[in-house]
């Protein structure tokens, strides 16, 4: 009779903790119909059990004819419960995403559903809707934070256990110009996770990035591979050149009003304190695993191919800038002698794509995949790459001024 009576008991227990069998409430009521698997989402989560949809939703919203009153959470919203994962998360980069749009020079010149429709790099630049409804304002009017906890805590069951998985990252982390997710899973640290997650042998994307559960996810080098702490004055003046490219540096080496935006969107690190502590939070997960020697000649030979990198990078931007310089790229109004990278394709010449992809592509990967330890990746897709988009600027350069000995007029 015992286990009988344990049984009835356990079953009666799932019973009463199963959302199925849960009562619902005034929202999940309605819901329940137009949005099912809303519903069943909502319920899977853990929040499920100490809040209602009012709490995000707010309750002006009663039914069918007030529908616009609903309110969209925002960060704000989340940091009413966890705070001090929001102020990480505002004080990190991934806030700022929106920053990089806003700035760059071409993206108000792009069709509305691929910007303000976040079918291009507002998918993952922008999220958070602030007002629906301003749909004849300009796009950046819509949002009032980069991204926010839903891009990795995906609605409505923000659930921890999905964030702390790698291909949570994976959306917005792949691709042409940040390859990470490829990187990482063909990387012996990724194929040593993924084929063993409960024995966690190697580090996921979160260990090395969000160590302790850090919601800033900085790095010491960033998404433009500069280190603008080094001594070295050779990488001084790679990087020099590359900066006048991305117009934060005039053609005199002069900062520009872009300057304060990298400052602003947290773009790199501006001093030699701050770089080592990025740097260190990530080099002591490797001691984890690693000794101290090991990690810091890998990373001595990774900030070393940076190097290398950036010098093919900074002979293909001067090349371009010679053929700006003496005219046989026509200079628009508005712009110097250095070609405008951060219009990444939109521009007139053969020569200026190529060095568009290889900022965007092949740079990226060379760089990136360095750091997360994947040789291929690095190589093939990366470097070798690099030279190959160099000889072909070489070629181009050579032809354009052979064909063309007459300037055309700036």
């Amino acid at each position: 009779m015992k286990k009988y009576f344990v049984a009835f008991m356990m079953i009666g227990l799932v019973l009463a903790v199963s959302p199925a069998w849960a009562k619902m409430s005034e929202c999940e009521e309605c819901h329940a119909k137009l949005s099912p698997e809303l519903v069943k989402d909502f319920n899977r989560g853990v929040m499920s059990k100490t809040m209602t949809c009012k709490a995000c939703h707010g309750s002006s919203h009663q039914g069918n004819d007030d529908v616009d009153k609903a309110k969209l959470p925002t960060i704000a919203t989340c940091q009413m419960c966890h705070n001090e994962q929001a102020e990480q998360y505002l004080a990190g980069k991934h806030a700022k995403g929106l920053l990089a749009i806003e700035v760059l020079p071409f993206t108000h010149g792009q069709p509305q559903p691929y910007i303000a429709g976040q079918k291009g790099c507002n998918g993952c630049h922008t999220m958070g809707l602030v007002d629906a409804k301003s749909r004849d304002t300009e796009w950046r009017k819509y949002y009032k934070y980069g991204m926010d906890c839903q891009n990795c805590h995906t609605r409505h069951a923000f659930s921890k256990a999905e964030a702390l998985e790698p291909e949570a990252c994976m959306t917005c982390h792949e691709g042409f110009d940040h390859a990470q997710w490829e990187m990482y899973s063909s990387s012996k640290h990724g194929v040593a996770y993924l084929l063993n997650r409960e024995a966690h042998r190697a580090p996921k994307c979160q260990d090395c990035h969000m160590p302790g559960g850090d919601h800033r996810v900085r790095t010491a080098v960033g998404f433009l591979g500069l280190d603008l702490t080094s001594q070295d004055p050779e990488m001084q003046k790679y990087q020099g050149i590359i900066l006048k490219g991305l117009g934060v540096l005039d053609a005199e080496g002069n900062p520009t009003a872009l300057m304060d935006v990298v400052k602003a969107g947290d773009l790199a690190r501006l001093d030699a304190e701050t770089f080592n502590a990025e740097r260190k939070r990530i080099t002591d997960t490797c001691r984890q695993c690693h000794s101290g020697n090991f990690v810091d000649q890998n990373m001595k030979n990774a900030d070393a191919q940076l190097k290398e990198v950036n010098k093919v990078f900074a002979e293909a931007i001067e090349i371009v800038a010679g053929l700006r310089r003496d005219g046989y790229i026509k200079v628009k109004e508005g712009e110097g002698v250095y070609p405008q990278l951060l219009q990444f394709y939109e521009v007139d010449t053969e020569v200026e794509q190529i060095l568009y992809e290889m900022f965007m592509d092949h740079r990226m990967k060379a760089f990136q995949a360095t750091y997360h330890l994947n040789p291929d990746y690095a190589t093939w897709y990366g470097y070798a790459k690099m030279k190959k988009d160099l000889v072909e600027i070489k070629e181009l350069d050579h032809a354009m001024r052979a064909s063309h000995p007459a300037k055309v007029e700036s």
